[in-house]
């Protein structure tokens, strides 16, 4: 029962935790590993949760001679005792990025059909395993990654231009893998959970091309380098397509849906009814806020669709496109939250939680923030004006002064944002 502020505050963290649990790789890889191999055993992978599941996997399997490297974030490798860990940049790539996908590439090349390759994938691995395809340099790449982080598109959109700038994403490293059975293991961060879009699938075909790519940036008004313009114009050397892959296999392990029905039965404990709105919303961060404010209203006034308490819980990627003009500290799941907050416009017995399952919600080490039916007086007490802030897309600012961020540092994997609206 929730009786006060303190209690919903509580049973929103109990939630969030819920949900991080859930796709917790040292507790679900186990189950989805493949029969042991005759021949060599390669661990490949990129992402945010890639050493730990390669720690997953080495626990798992103590009597394989496993060798291997994974590429992760600065802050995100775990101890290993037999396969690689090198840290690089995320969300712009930087010099490990390379070096590290350089080195994936190395490690699966020269096999044969009786070894195994697993591929430890995780939301993440796009920029953090970024070798640039022929005639491009990284800066290349930098430029682009920059352009589409703030021009509004999603994450489909953004891997399907990077798999067509790069020699390792779109299927390109099971490729290199020749007659080499390859198994890949991945912890989906993407609204609908598609294979080829996890970390720009380098062991899936991709149905993308380069026409595609070439699409986007011009939806989106990206003005792209001459060596990228070129590059997009190679038609002859398109990534590889549904079908060209035979000996590559695609297990998910863990999911946003997989993370939501874990929250919802957490949510029936605390006594609360559950309404799963999706696990894949997507759009604009504040005008998802508006609707989901709307949602939230009619529970409160109208008992419908369910009667309080409740909680409303939905996953997927917003986005957040920039203003002109400079921006201020924020991210989506923060940005979300004041525009429900601006939504709701101080009603009672509302309270959310919105985070990001990674940890970091943004460029801060912030992986989100809790929302009060007093957020807006508390702010406004100090001087501050929460729809200009939005405007501005500060956030992560307006929620440091209420005391309501939340941090957890790198929580080791990442199924994408996670939102519950609790009413009372």
């Amino acid at each position: 029962m929730i009786r006060d502020d303190v209690h919903a505050r509580r049973a929103l963290r109990a939630l969030f935790d819920a949900a991080i649990a859930a796709a917790d790789p040292r507790k679900v890889l186990a189950a989805h590993l493949p029969d042991k191999p005759r021949g060599r055993c390669i661990v490949v992978g990129g992402g945010k949760s890639a050493a730990v599941m390669a720690a997953a996997l080495e626990d798992a399997w103590p009597d394989v001679p496993l060798e291997g490297t994974v590429v992760t974030r600065y802050g995100h490798a775990v101890p290993t005792r037999r396969i690689e860990v090198i840290e690089s940049a995320h969300p712009v790539p930087d010099a490990n990025s390379e070096r590290g996908a350089r080195r994936l590439l190395e490690r699966v090349r020269g096999l044969h059909h009786d070894d195994l390759v697993v591929a430890l994938i995780s939301g993440g691995a796009s920029a953090l395993c970024a070798a640039p395809a022929p005639g491009l340099t990284l800066a290349d790449k930098q430029e682009v990654n920059r352009a589409l982080l703030t021009c509004g598109a999603n994450i489909s959109e953004m891997n399907c231009v990077r798999k067509h700038l790069s020699a390792i994403k779109g299927g390109r490293l099971a490729a290199a893998a020749a007659s080499a059975r390859v198994v890949t293991l991945a912890i989906s961060d993407v609204p609908g959970d598609d294979p080829a879009v996890i970390g720009s699938g380098p062991t899936v075909p991709d149905p993308t091309t380069f026409s595609d790519a070439r699409t986007i940036l011009t939806r989106y008004g990206v003005d792209p380098s001459p060596a990228v313009a070129a590059r997009l114009l190679q038609e002859d050397d398109e990534t590889p397509k549904p079908g060209t892959l035979p000996h590559a296999e695609f297990r998910m392990i863990a999911t946003p849906m997989m993370a939501l029905h874990h929250a919802a039965a957490r949510a029936r404990d605390l006594g609360l009814t559950p309404v799963i709105l999706g696990d894949a919303l997507e759009g604009e961060a504040r005008e998802l806020a508006t609707v989901i404010a709307g949602i939230a209203r009619s529970v409160r006034t109208h008992g419908e669709p369910v009667g309080a308490p409740a909680v409303l819980l939905s996953g997927g990627e917003t986005t957040v496109t920039l203003s002109r003009g400079p921006a201020g500290h924020g991210g989506r799941n923060t940005e979300f939250l004041l525009g429900l907050a601006v939504a709701l416009a101080g009603a009672t017995g509302i309270w959310a939680i919105a985070g990001d399952t990674d940890g970091i919600d943004g460029m801060d080490d912030v992986a989100g923030a809790v929302l009060t039916p007093d957020t807006l007086a508390r702010v406004r007490a100090q001087g501050l004006e929460p729809r200009a802030m939005l405007a501005g897309h500060d956030s992560h600012t307006l929620f440091q002064a209420a005391g309501d961020l939340i941090r957890t540092g790198p929580t080791l994997t990442n199924v994408n944002d996670f939102r519950a609206v609790l009413i009372a």
